[in-house]
């Protein structure tokens, strides 16, 4: 104990610790100090000590649901460059922003061709769910499709499911790039029909409806599968060209420039 700390100090960090109290106990002394200061009463003191562990644990928590989301870069809609997406309803893209499509149990339909922003727009949405305080999963369709058949395999998929199905947002991104075994496709439909009026679904996909066959392999299991995602769905359309491809061409014509204009560059031929 030091001369500045009192018995009734040293006990209530005590307590405080032992109640698992961390931000409360770390800065109990300074809030102390400012109540004296401010002439503060014993309830305005306790309700400020309270009101900073509850801002943390929810810093914390906001932070424990990103990492458990496993999104596979952070992006949010500040970031989406809508000037290149004239199409895409953005007074919708705003309104879903907001999560009341978490609590109706709708689903989101991105789709457009690859490289048109779909990934950002369901990462942003997700984050967005995350800091609304939803349990949010992102998968590549392709990475699902093979973890469900590992726990297959590992008799481990009654598990996954009930793991998924706690989840209120699920994302499932690129369906449509690689298409699936007819088992594979089975265990993706029957995560869909599990989430089906339960939780919200975001998926993207680079085809159109009627080419999901090619992926899923059966018109019986995508007929059953498109009817569930779009029922109660909202459906935002990418269109143009590959962002990804118009900045490679940018950066390869920057180069080109600045190529031209050092000295000794290729020289101007004079027609004879």
């Amino acid at each position: 104990m030091t001369k500045t700390e009192t018995k009734s100090t040293v006990l209530i960090r005590h307590h405080l610790k032992a109640l698992k109290l961390p931000t409360m106990h770390g800065e109990c002394e300074k809030v102390a100090a400012r109540a004296a200061r401010e002439n503060l009463d014993h309830l305005a003191f306790l309700l400020a000590l309270c009101e900073l562990e509850l801002v943390e644990r929810e810093r914390r928590a906001a932070e424990r649901r990103l990492k458990a989301a496993k999104f596979p870069a952070y992006k949010t809609l500040d970031e989406f460059d809508f000037a290149m997406q004239l199409s895409l309803n953005k007074p919708l893209v705003l309104e879903l922003m907001k999560g009341e499509y978490l609590d109706q149990r709708e689903n989101i339909l991105l789709v457009g061709a690859s490289g048109t922003g779909k990934t950002h727009l369901a990462t942003a949405l997700g984050i967005a769910a995350c800091s609304a305080g939803r349990k949010v999963r992102f998968f590549r369709v392709t990475e699902l499709v093979t973890t469900l058949m590992e726990a297959r395999d590992d008799r481990q998929l009654l598990r996954l499911r009930t793991q998924l199905a706690k989840q209120d947002l699920l994302i499932l991104d690129e369906l449509g790039y690689v298409p699936a075994s007819k088992v594979g496709a089975e265990l993706l439909f029957d995560i869909i029909s599990t989430a089906y009026e339960r939780q919200s679904l975001i998926v993207t996909t680079n085809l159109p409806f009627e080419k999901w066959t090619e992926v899923l392999g059966n018109e019986r299991l995508t007929g059953a599968v498109l009817d569930r995602l779009t029922h109660r769905c909202h459906i935002l359309e990418t269109r143009g060209e590959s962002y990804r491809l118009q900045d490679a061409r940018r950066r390869q014509s920057g180069k080109s420039s600045r190529s031209r204009a050092q000295p000794g560059g290729s020289p101007t031929l004079n027609s004879k």
